[in-house]
């Protein structure tokens, strides 16, 4: 009966497609706040310190709980900050919906880190996945001219690794016996950290933009941010593992909606193709995973 309300209940999936058009639409934010000053690194650093900071004031127990692991608590912390940084930048540089096709590249990345460090069999529809989205990548990045598909420039390398990080962050979550507390605190603190070392690193200047733009920044993140991740949280903790993962893929209808009502950028008919492919091993994924949800 438990079984059944779980897998009925509205709540679940709204939280979860809540979360999904939050993080599809994020580049618009984003793009507003540069704009107004506020750099990609930076605005990233507001949003997650500010999420930190709520975390702590409200789950400051859960600190201890990283004791337990550290190593996967740090793992966590870097794989997310990346994650997050990295996306955030590709979609400012970036065309928002190639971005986003190429970041859900995820899947692949996620059935090799399983296959080769988890020790993972491969099934039928794993290799149909690796297939598949092998398949998409092939056409999202081959250009004229091109001897071999290769990404075109940083927004690219961004994305990619971004989709590549999240993987790992996933395997690092199943591998890890951390309660669902800690791991968003690892997260909201890795955020913040990668944005501010590579802001360290690279020397990048102090923002332009007045207090009340910073304000609002950190406002974001503290309502936003924090309220979309405890809305995912909820969302794949209360529903199957196969549901949750098909309702985040509207992440892309969110993204390319925005996009198209609020850019002029063009996606071509061979990146729409492959595009497609790679939606199609996401879904795979999810079927993959049907008899573990």
């Amino acid at each position: 009966m438990m079984g059944s309300k779980r897998e009925t209940s509205a709540l679940p999936v709204l939280a979860l497609l809540f979360s999904a058009t939050v993080w599809g639409v994020m580049w618009y934010p984003l793009r507003l706040f540069e704009a107004h000053g506020l750099s990609g690194l930076w605005v990233t650093l507001m949003f997650f310190a500010a999420a930190g900071v709520v975390g702590v004031l409200f789950m400051s127990r859960h600190l201890r709980e990283m004791r337990r692991q550290p190593w996967i608590a740090l793992g966590i912390a870097l794989a997310s900050g990346w994650c997050n940084t990295s996306f955030n930048l590709a979609v400012l540089e970036g065309n928002v919906m190639r971005m986003l096709l190429l970041f859900y590249l995820s899947p692949l990345w996620a059935t090799l880190i399983g296959w080769w460090f988890l020790g993972e069999r491969l099934t039928l529809l794993s290799v149909l996945l690796l297939v598949v989205s092998v398949l998409g990548a092939l056409f999202m990045l081959w250009q004229p001219g091109m001897m071999v598909p290769w990404p075109a420039g940083r927004a690219d390398w961004l994305a990619i690794s971004s989709g590549m990080s999240f993987a790992v962050l996933n395997a690092l979550v199943r591998r890890g016996r951390l309660d669902i507390p800690s791991k968003m605190l690892a997260s909201w603190f890795g955020a913040a950290a990668v944005a501010g070392g590579w802001i360290a690193v690279g020397g990048e200047a102090w923002p332009v933009a007045g207090m009340a733009v910073i304000g609002a920044a950190a406002a974001f993140g503290a309502l936003v941010i924090v309220v979309a991740t405890l809305s995912v949280q909820y969302g794949v903790t209360h529903m199957p593992l196969h549901r949750s993962a098909v309702i985040l893929l509207f992440e892309l209808v969110a993204g390319a909606l925005s996009a198209w009502l609020l850019t002029d950028e063009v996606i071509t008919p061979k990146e729409w193709f492959g595009g497609g492919l790679i939606v199609v091993a996401a879904l795979i994924s999810a079927r993959a995973h049907l008899g573990r949800g």
